[in-house]
């Protein structure tokens, strides 16, 4: 078989070297429809370089023994485990997808941000790499990093469960930071939210938060689709590392 079936790809189909080098000599409009079908292919190449990347296939787990009793589920992004393309982004729309689990959102004036991916000197338990979000403006009111809990985290959520987020994160200057859990059923959304302190210089210190979804406001349905906010209060001229994130989920203690 050969490689491009492999991949779902066909001779037939532009030769991007080509046309890239052709239009650096003589810029000129491109057809949307050219543009969106790069766009595409650009997505399904980034997705396949992050999970093929070499420290995405070591164990990026974490120890049992920082972990409650009756633990049976958890994740870490695809964020912190796989390097994403392009590594670096300077002005990032409002909805800059990082990968296939992650998005910022933001309403910062002149898109006034810098986000870089780094690699962590000595992955292996843990993240195998750090996002570090720059601020550049003065006047940014909303700043939030979207992660999306993948499919196999749903079915066990519901009122018996409690949902723990452990997070390692340091900054230039003091910022409060929230997390927010939101979770889908139907045509409603459920949110909790919880603050996880004020991460500064040199304070990579993990912090724990817990979502007893006991005290969430759910149906007797299934969970559709979660996702976990990362808020950040005050976004001006600071820059923020996210160095881990570690999402699991237990039984609660019965009364």
């Amino acid at each position: 078989m050969r490689l491009l079936d492999i991949f779902g790809l066909d001779r037939r189909r532009p030769d991007w070297v080509r046309l890239a080098e052709r239009l650096d000599r003589r810029p000129k409009p491109v057809d949307p429809d050219l543009r969106e079908e790069a766009q595409r292919l650009h997505r399904h190449l980034s997705r396949f370089l992050q999970i093929s990347d070499p420290w995405m296939l070591r164990k990026t787990g974490v120890a049992e023994d920082d972990l409650p009793p009756g633990t049976d589920w958890h994740w870490r992004p695809r964020l912190l485990c796989g390097q994403v393309s392009p590594r670096a982004v300077v002005a990032p729309e409002n909805g800059h997808r990082l990968g296939e689990d992650a998005a910022l959102w933001h309403d910062c004036p002149y898109n006034a941000l810098i986000l870089r991916q780094s690699a962590r000197p000595r992955p292996g338990q843990a993240a195998c790499y750090a996002l570090q979000v720059e601020m550049m403006g003065n006047s940014c009111g909303f700043l939030s990093l979207a992660l999306d809990l993948p499919g196999n985290a749903l079915g066990g959520l519901g009122p018996e469960r409690v949902l723990q987020l452990d997070t390692v994160m340091d900054a230039e200057r003091a910022i409060t930071i929230y997390a927010r859990i939101n979770l889908v059923q139907g045509p409603n959304t459920e949110t909790m939210l919880r603050q996880l302190g004020h991460p500064a210089e040199g304070r990579g210190a993990r912090r724990r938060v817990e979502f007893d979804l006991a005290y969430a406001d759910l149906a007797n349905r299934p969970i559709e689709r979660a996702w976990l906010d990362l808020i950040f209060e005050s976004p001006r001229l600071n820059a923020v590392t996210i160095n881990d994130v570690l999402v699991s989920h237990h039984p609660r203690a019965q009364a």
